[in-house]
């Protein structure tokens, strides 16, 4: 078995684009659904992480500029590690993730 990250984003700036609140009840719910599915199947290496809206990037010539970053909309909503035992596996399992019910993505990396 080897470690994946699944690293979600999604639009979180963006006013027509957000949830309403019994949508982002029902979004909940399946995150929580989903992150028990996986538990149950011991695929689960760590638990999420969740990360602030704010962030801060460090340019090679050493500027730093405040975030979210105005050059894209999509913001890292949080990550989890899992196991599988290979990227077609782990994007089985990415999937399943309810990030991809408001349009956001998830990128897969494998632990080397």
């Amino acid at each position: 078995m080897n470690e994946f990250l699944l690293i979600f984003r999604r639009d979180f700036i963006t006013k027509e684009t957000q949830p309403s609140p019994e949508e982002l009840q029902q979004h909940l719910q399946q995150w929580q659904n989903w992150f028990g599915s996986l538990a149950a199947q011991d695929k689960l290496a760590r638990p999420l992480q969740r990360w602030d809206g704010q962030g801060k990037l460090v340019s090679s010539n050493k500027g730093i500029t405040d975030g979210p970053f105005v050059e894209i909309k999509e913001s890292i909503g949080g990550l989890i590690i899992i196991k599988a035992k290979d990227y077609e596996e782990a994007a089985e399992i990415a999937q399943g993730c309810p990030v991809l019910n408001f349009g956001g993505n998830v990128e897969i990396r494998m632990g080397v």
